[in-house]
């Protein structure tokens, strides 16, 4: 089945992208264009499973974070007393210089969780952020 193509632009700073070339060619994608619909896909499947999460849920946000980007540590404060209802405990690592390692615990509605992972997610500084979440009492 034949799809129509959409050319886009996207800066990159020359790291990300010297890194995201290393990892197209050590899984064997036959283009960037390959390897970043890979990564699209991805992203969808993610933002799908945390559109389902709801109900009571206990959640562990792992994130990384330029601390010297101004006004995110004020933002991500923020955040946390805006849902610390859900807020359990908060661990803050240095990790280097300008880069730290926030992880919460939160237990609470599903959206509520979901809702504070997305805003983190939005906002400039932040690298990386990881949500996984349980069911409580859920049986493994």
């Amino acid at each position: 089945m034949e799809q129509d193509l959409s050319r886009i632009g996207v800066s990159l700073p020359e790291n990300l992208l010297e890194k995201f070339d290393e990892i197209i060619t050590k899984r064997g994608y036959s283009s960037r264009s390959e390897g970043i619909r890979d990564a699209i896909r991805g992203y969808i499947r993610y933002y799908d499973w945390m559109s389902g999460v709801e109900g009571e849920r206990i959640g562990i946000l792992s994130m990384t974070y330029d601390h010297s980007q101004r006004g995110l540590v004020t933002s991500l404060l923020d955040l946390e007393h805006e849902f610390s209802v859900i807020t359990r405990s908060a661990v803050h690592v240095h990790i280097s210089h300008d880069e730290c390692m926030e992880v919460l615990i939160l237990q609470g509605e599903g959206k509520d969780v979901r809702t504070i992972a997305e805003r983190v997610m939005a906002l400039k500084g932040v690298k990386n952020v990881k949500l996984t979440t349980i069911k409580p009492g859920q049986e493994m």
